[in-house]
């Protein structure tokens, strides 16, 4: 069975809510305060299509998993608290708000996908990676280390107390 990333389609953005709303179960039940403010919504995810930024993960015909590749600077990313970035002069790619449907946990295709999005950014001619997570996200933070990535510091998504995030850099 075939396992691939595509660009996601508006027509895509139902069933991944669906897969969003999936993950958000995971992480409260898990403890985590990630993603239990409304965000992200389908309004986000509206833009990230429109900006041609949201990837679907297919398993044979079925959308697996959502993540979003942003190659633009990444507002969040200019303060960092307790650390520095290593590359601060190239450009880098963010891969956010990534997904694996509940059918499909398990089968390790968060690794898939995370190996898929990298080479694509490398394809855009792209070596510099970041990505953010919270504290408690241990599962999302295990996948991260698991692809070389090394802490970098602390970047806030909001002022609130819940806005912290670990970040994490990959250099090629």
């Amino acid at each position: 069975m075939a396992v691939y990333i595509r660009s996601a389609k508006i027509n895509d953005l139902d069933e991944i809510m669906l897969i969003i709303d999936e993950a958000k179960q995971l992480l409260k039940s898990d403890g985590s305060p990630q993603w239990q403010d409304g965000t992200p919504n389908s309004d986000i995810f509206q833009e990230d299509i429109k900006k041609k930024r949201c990837y679907v993960l297919v398993v044979g015909k079925q959308i697996a998993g959502v993540a979003v590749l942003m190659t633009t600077k990444d507002p969040h990313y200019t303060n960092i608290e307790g650390g520095v970035w290593k590359d601060n002069r190239r450009r880098y790619a963010t891969i956010h708000r990534i997904a694996i449907s509940d059918r499909y946990r398990g089968q390790h295709l968060g690794e898939i996908f995370f190996s898929n999005l990298i080479s694509h950014g490398v394809m855009l001619g792209i070596h510099n990676f970041r990505i953010d997570t919270h504290a408690m996200n241990k599962r999302m933070q295990h996948l991260i280390k698991k692809f070389g990535y090394h802490y970098r510091g602390i970047i806030y998504v909001n002022s609130t107390k819940n806005g912290a995030r670990y970040a994490y850099e990959l250099n090629l």
